[in-house]
C-alpha cells in the first residue's frame, strides 16, 4: 500500500513539475482591455536570449514547494481516487443494465430467501474461498430477518481446478433438483475441508439425487458456457475476488459483514 501510494505521488509530483514547466515555458500573452493587441508579460517583454526557462530551476521549486506542503500530494492523490471511483461507478451502472438479466436471472444460479422479494443481492464466490465461508450466516441472516430479500447465489470458482470441478457439480444439481440446492450450497460451502468434486457429489447424492443422472447432467456444455459468461461478466464488473456482490445499481466487493450488507440492501429498496 505505501509503495502504491509513493508510485502514484511520485506520478502526480512530475506531473505538477511538467505542468509548471510547460506554463512558464509557454510565457503567454494576454490581451489589455478595450483593446485586441496583446500586452506582453514581463518575461516576454525581455530579449529572447533571457526568456530561456531553466528546467532544473523550475523543478527545483516544485520540489521546494513539495516538500514544504506534502499534504498537497495527499490532497491531489484522494481527488484521484475519487475521481476513479466514481468512473469506476459509472461504468457499473451501465454493465448492470445492460446485462441485467444475466445478473439477477440467470437459470444457472440458485436463489435462497424470497424467490419473489422486491430486492435481489446477487453474490458471487467460489467453494473453497474461507472468506465466503464466514460469510454465509451474513446471507442466513439477512434471508431470515428480511422476508423481501431475493438472494442469489452466482458460481464464480477462481481458486483452482477444485473449485471448478465443484462447481460444476453444484450447477449440474441445480439444475436437477432446484428446490434442494440451497440446502447443498449450506452443507458444501459451510462444511469442513475443501470442497472438491468428490465431496459436492456426496452432498448431492445424499439430498436424493441419482448419481447416473446427475454425472451426465455435468456433461451439459451449457455449464461451462455459463461459467464463461460468469468470468465476462466479473471482469466488466471488476470483480476479482470472492465474496463480491451485486445490490440494486451497485457493486460490493469483499466480505463486509451483515450490517453494511443490510444498509445497501435498503438503499436499493429506497431507489424502488
Amino acid at each position: 500500500m505505501k509503495k502504491a501510494l509513493l508510485l502514484g505521488t511520485t506520478g502526480i509530483a512530475v506531473a505538477l513539475a511538467m505542468l509548471a514547466f510547460g506554463f512558464v515555458a509557454g510565457s503567454p500573452e494576454v490581451a489589455k482591455a478595450g483593446t485586441t493587441q496583446p500586452v506582453q508579460t514581463a518575461a516576454a517583454d525581455t530579449k529572447a536570449g533571457d526568456t530561456k526557462i531553466d528546467r532544473a530551476e523550475v523543478e527545483g521549486i516544485i520540489r521546494d514547494y513539495l516538500l514544504k506542503n506534502p499534504e498537497v500530494l495527499l490532497e491531489v492523490q484522494d481527488a484521484l481516487e475519487a475521481k476513479q471511483k466514481e468512473e469506476q461507478r459509472i461504468a457499473h451502472l451501465g454493465v448492470i443494465k445492460d446485462a441485467k438479466d444475466q445478473i439477477f436471472n440467470s437459470a444457472f444460479d440458485g436463489v435462497v430467501g424470497n424467490p419473489s422479494g422486491k430486492v435481489t443481492i446477487v453474490e458471487f464466490y467460489d467453494y473453497n474461498c474461507g472468506f465466503c465461508k464466514r460469510a454465509i450466516e451474513d446471507m442466513k441472516a439477512l434471508t431470515k430477518s428480511d422476508p423481501d430479500l431475493r438472494f442469489v447465489l452466482k458460481e464464480f470458482p477462481i481458486l483452482g481446478p477444485d473449485s471448478q470441478k465443484a462447481s460444476v457439480v453444484s450447477m449440474a444439481f441445480h439444475l436437477m433438483m432446484p428446490e434442494k440446492y440451497g440446502e447443498f450450497h449450506n452443507a458444501l460451502l459451510g462444511g469442513q475441508g475443501r470442497a472438491t468434486e468428490a465431496a459436492a457429489l456426496k452432498i448431492a447424492l445424499s439430498l436424493g439425487a441419482d448419481e447416473a443422472t446427475l454425472r451426465e447432467k455435468m456433461k451439459d456444455p451449457s455449464i461451462p458456457e455459463a461459467l464463461s459468461k460468469t468470468y465476462d461478466l466479473a471482469n466488466k464488473l471488476s470483480i476479482t475476488g470472492t465474496p463480491s456482490y451485486v445490490v440494486g445499481n451497485e457493486v460490493v466487493f469483499g466480505a463486509l459483514g451483515q450490517e453494511v450488507l443490510a444498509e445497501k440492501i435498503e438503499a436499493a429498496k429506497a431507489a424502488l
